[in-house]
């Protein structure tokens, strides 16, 4: 999918800043990527760019810190959300804390929700 020149830009940028959670669940996403899946870390599409994107799924895990409950980030988030949804792309959002407390947890959430898209029934 096309990103505009700036959102490709910024997505360079941040897969060089990754935070400590994102980085910590690449690594892990890296070395045994959930079902042997391959994902792409900070990946623009359209004006967005998502944390790990899974092509084969088309699927994304973003990492959320806890600003994205306050203010109208909830609001951003779901709008996001929606134009994701309407290009085909589930999201998933796993807190920052989850993967800070236990990053196998957070590999195993990212596991879980690969087998419920898989059991959804298609349409």
């Amino acid at each position: 999918m096309h990103a505009p020149s700036e959102t490709r830009d910024f997505a360079k940028h941040l897969r060089r800043n990754l935070s400590l959670p994102e980085g910590l669940l690449w690594r892990a996403l890296k070395a045994a990527g959930p079902e042997g899946l391959k994902f792409r870390k900070q990946h623009p599409i359209g004006p967005y760019v998502l944390d790990f994107y899974c092509h084969a799924l088309r699927f994304c895990v973003e990492v959320d810190g806890a600003w994205h409950g306050y203010g109208g980030q909830p609001l951003r988030d779901d709008k996001r959300d929606g134009y994701l949804a309407d290009k085909g792309i589930s999201t998933l959002r796993i807190s920052a804390e989850l993967v800070l407390a236990d990053v196998d947890d957070a590999i195993r959430a990212i596991e879980g929700f690969i087998e419920d898209m898989a059991s959804e029934p298609p349409g």
